[in-house]
């Protein structure tokens, strides 16, 4: 998510992406684990959700039952996340706490854009004033085949909307989620999402721990 980054000072803000199925729930956790083992104030979060806005949203845009417009898709989820980054985020990072948030505005630009289509500077500019700039300090991209992906997540039970598109349409998403991660290397922590999950908490923590306030 390119341009000024804003970060409340005292507090800390990770985000994991991937594409589905890459393990992004469990490798969450086991982070908030550890944070609790170490006594770190943390918020857990997720997109779309973590309000009761962004509940209500998130009813709508993983309906599979509904067909939703590439834009008005992105509005929708550029809605729930000011109102989370408003209510939840940064009230938490201003607190001097640790903000975990599954999913964050990389998911637009990659699922919208990379994977709808979408015009990169329209999602950029929207996105710049649904968060007021704010951008995690660490991303944690859970990297993974999308054909893989797909298949785990079919196993979970009934796929989501998202779930149900189609194959080159998830490709294109992780590419986009490749390329997000190349321009802001610094920010970025890609993982191999076919390692176990030991070895991905291990590193996870390590980054973690070395952006920790």
């Amino acid at each position: 998510m390119t341009g000024t980054a804003t970060h409340p000072s005292g507090g800390l803000f990770i985000s994991f992406e991937g594409p589905e199925g890459a393990g992004k729930s469990t490798q969450l956790a086991r982070l908030a684990t550890q944070l609790q083992a170490h006594g770190r104030a943390h918020t857990v979060t997720r997109e779309p959700g973590g309000t009761p806005l962004g509940l209500r949203v998130r009813e709508v845009l993983l309906d599979p039952a509904l067909t939703i417009d590439p834009l008005p898709e992105f509005l929708l989820y550029s809605a729930s996340r000011a109102q989370l980054v408003r209510n939840v985020i940064r009230p938490a990072l201003e607190r001097g706490g640790v903000v975990i948030c599954d999913r964050y505005a990389d998911s637009s630009l990659a699922y919208q854009g990379g994977g709808r289509g979408l015009n990169a500077d329209l999602l950029g500019q929207i996105t710049r004033e649904a968060t007021g700039g704010l951008t995690p300090q660490l991303t944690v991209l859970l990297d993974l085949d999308p054909a893989v992906g797909l298949e785990r997540a079919a196993r979970r039970g009934q796929p989501d909307r998202l779930e149900q598109a189609d194959l080159d349409f998830h490709r294109r998403v992780r590419q986009a989620f490749l390329t997000l991660a190349a321009a802001e290397p610094a920010r970025f922590l890609i993982l191999d999402a076919t390692q176990d999950e030991d070895t991905l908490a291990d590193l996870i923590w390590q980054a973690a721990q070395a952006r920790l306030p």
